[in-house]
């Protein structure tokens, strides 16, 4: 099973869920949890952050942490990257709550065959990567970056292949999307809600 890479932004993350700034910082780091809850499952991982709170989650949950240089979500990424041995490895997003570890293990099994996985939000943006190598990777992250990611593995003569996974294809931008995926979150996140709603 490759490795995992988790970058997390820290604690500005998902300012478009519209709660008070502590409630939000609350809720990303209670997602991130269920995410790397499930990603130590699967592999060795690495949440790679700046955010301290964040670094302190990831060793309590039994993943190491890399350094977040700063420069956005590629650069915390290309970081984690270089630090890694010439083999697959996944990336995935801290706000994908649902996230389980046969999801991983199933995005994994492109890159084992030399393939690049990604699985696509719904609006056109990344949620998880298979890389076949640490340099199949390129900070391609933003609005529309599925679809540069899939002309990126072209460029390298690599097949693309987008799965449908819905625990990883679901994430959280808003507060809409927490009401969405509440029920079939893990128990961090769902806690979460539970305070927002008691709020």
């Amino acid at each position: 099973m490759p490795a995992i890479v988790v970058p997390f932004r820290g604690a500005d993350a998902k300012r478009r869920v519209a709660v008070p700034a502590p409630v939000r910082v609350r809720l990303a780091l209670a997602m991130l949890g269920d995410v790397v809850t499930a990603c130590v499952v699967a592999a060795p991982t690495v949440v790679v952050t700046a955010d301290p709170e964040a670094a302190a989650l990831a060793r309590e949950l039994g993943a190491d942490v890399g350094r977040d240089p700063g420069g956005g979500q590629g650069a915390a990424v290309q970081a984690a990257l270089a630090g890694l041995p010439e083999s697959p490895v996944l990336v995935v997003n801290a706000d994908l709550p649902c996230v389980v570890p046969h999801d991983l293990r199933t995005l994994a099994g492109t890159a084992e065959l030399g393939a690049l996985g990604l699985v696509e939000a719904h609006d056109g943006t990344t949620n998880a990567l298979a890389l076949p190598t640490p340099a199949a990777f390129a900070p391609l992250y933003g609005p529309g970056s599925a679809a540069r990611f899939r002309a990126r593995a072209e460029e390298l003569g690599l097949d693309a292949v987008a799965l449908a996974l819905p625990n990883l294809a679901q994430d959280v931008d808003r507060l809409a999307d927490l009401d969405a995926l509440a029920v079939r979150a893990g128990p961090r996140t769902q806690a979460a809600i539970a305070s927002l709603h008691a709020a």
